[in-house]
């Protein structure tokens, strides 16, 4: 499904080489549910952009479902991530003076469904993630665990194959955290690929598989090993 064959990423930084990634290679199958975990600065958000189409490695290459990512015209990326590809993140990016409904219907806007198909789907979604209640109200009349639900269901509104997450649970206290991470475990079971970022021990736990990042290296772990991990 993903795959990172051979891949480097480096930069300049005031006029030093820094390395982000180093010849990192990982396959992701369809229907996994990798948490991707390691101290600060070890490449965790940089793995994941490439894998989104977002941020070009200096070298090797990225597939998705055996299409070379970054052999594609930025147009033709462009519509692999709307059309594969739900992201979320700790800032939830919620446009601040539209409704949740709203919010959730952005991507579904982009994709040229109709108004009427838009209000039903994104009213569906909201009610999925337990905010039927609560769609007309605007991010700053929501908690910080309800925005970033509205954030789960905008996700969904195109249906990805993959979910890419970078410290989707961040900003969320722990009972509210544990319950964005058993909706990350039905989307799983429901087949989508699952990549998440995370500093937090028992979300990377609920995972399937483990992924740690250390100086841009990659090494693989079983979520049932204990481990402790850098803040």
């Amino acid at each position: 499904m993903l795959k990172m064959e051979n891949v480097s990423k480096t930069y300049r930084h005031r006029g030093q080489l820094v390395t982000a990634l180093d010849k990192a290679t990982v396959h992701i199958p369809r229907g996994d549910f990798v948490s991707v975990v390691g101290p600060s600065g070890s490449g965790k958000s940089t793995l994941l952009l490439m894998l989104g189409g977002m941020l070009s490695p200096s070298d090797g290459t990225v597939l998705l479902e055996d299409q070379s990512v970054y052999d594609m015209t930025l147009t033709e990326r462009a519509r692999l991530r709307r059309e594969k590809v739900g992201f979320v993140f700790q800032t939830f990016n919620l446009v601040p003076y539209l409704s949740a409904q709203e919010n959730v219907q952005i991507p579904l806007f982009l994709a040229k469904m109709n108004g009427s198909a838009q209000k039903e789907r994104a009213a569906s979604l909201l009610e999925r993630v337990g905010l039927a209640d609560r769609m007309h109200h605007k991010p700053c009349e929501l908690s910080v665990g309800q925005q970033q639900r509205v954030a789960l269901a905008r996700m969904l509104a195109n249906d990805p194959a993959v979910i890419l997450a970078d410290e989707p649970t961040g900003n969320l206290d722990p009972e509210t955290s544990q319950q964005i991470i058993g909706f990350f475990q039905e989307f799983n079971e429901e087949g989508r690929t699952i990549v998440m970022v995370t500093h937090d021990p028992r979300a990377a736990k609920r995972a399937t598989r483990i992924l740690r990042l250390k100086d841009g290296a990659i090494a693989n772990h079983d979520a049932s090993e204990d481990a402790c991990w850098a803040a």
